[in-house]
């Protein structure tokens, strides 16, 4: 029988003809998914025997990420912040920039955080698991997004401190928190087409883009914080790299303090951090 090793290179030669940037790391995550192994296990299975099941679910996960379909979305989870997030075509895949944004929220202590337009959870899931006396609020308009968010929290020990509210931004929200989060949908709409297939056709719109500048939802936290952030607290927003002044000078008409713009580790800005 065929060994696993001996399906890779017809299936890296696919993903490359396909445009897949990463096709050998591409090709041996869904080997490991298609056979039932860890990821990080493949290499001592290589020589296994694949069965015809193996083979014709490797073949069939192979073409669609050849057809840009994201790995994420057929291997089930994302890694951030060190964990593996459950993610599908109702959440925004968490990216690795986002890091920064939990890190910076990190930096300084907090114990009652809200997170708007949480997805999948990432930001305030990662926030609760590193400070176990915090509790947290995720906000998201959609409800499937939720339930992955909900999935999340309970797979990484958070459920109990953690509420999920279907919410357009601040509407269904009660209460004051010492830290605000979001990674709103920034992408102008002109900005779409030149988006990823795997982005553009994959990760739901309502989490990309607002249909307009991009500067939307910036708008609408920024109008509503006041109301929810207690004195001394702290918001801090995921921008596009082009649009560090103009969210800080929302921010700036908006009363807010100690206004930061904070580059990635590309040196993009990237964060947006203030406070009460």
């Amino acid at each position: 029988m065929t060994p696993l090793a001996a399906l890779l290179p017809r299936a890296v030669a696919e993903l490359r003809a396909g445009g897949v940037e990463e096709a050998a790391r591409d090709a041996r995550l869904l080997l490991a998914h298609a056979a039932g192994v860890a990821a990080d296990r493949l290499t001592l299975h290589l020589q296994d025997p694949a069965s015809e099941a193996v083979s014709a679910r490797f073949a069939a996960l192979v073409t669609r990420r050849a057809a840009r379909e994201p790995l994420s979305h057929l291997i089930g989870w994302r890694l951030f912040w060190g964990r593996a997030f459950a993610v599908s075509s109702a959440v925004l895949d968490p990216r690795p920039e986002t890091e920064l944004l939990v890190a910076t929220a990190l930096a300084e202590p907090f114990t009652r955080v809200l997170d708007l337009g949480t997805g999948s959870g990432a930001i305030l899931i990662s926030l609760l698991a590193d400070r176990p006396a915090a509790t947290g609020v995720g906000v998201d308009l959609s409800p499937a997004a939720l339930a992955v968010a909900r999935k999340n929290a309970e797979a990484l020990g958070v459920a109990e401190r953690s509420t999920w509210v279907e919410s357009d931004w601040f509407a269904g929200v009660e209460g004051r928190f010492d830290l605000i989060v979001s990674n709103p949908p920034y992408i102008a709409a002109e900005e779409m087409a030149g988006l990823s297939p795997e982005v553009r056709l994959h990760e739901p719109r309502l989490a990309l883009t607002d249909g307009a500048d991009g500067l939307s939802a910036y708008r609408a936290i920024v109008a509503g914080a006041g109301a929810h952030l207690a004195p001394g607290g702290r918001l801090m927003v995921e921008i596009g790299p082009t649009q560090g002044q103009a969210v800080a000078a929302l921010f700036a008409r908006a009363g807010l303090q100690a206004i930061r713009i904070l580059p990635d580790f590309d040196g993009r800005d990237r964060v947006v951090a203030a406070c009460r």
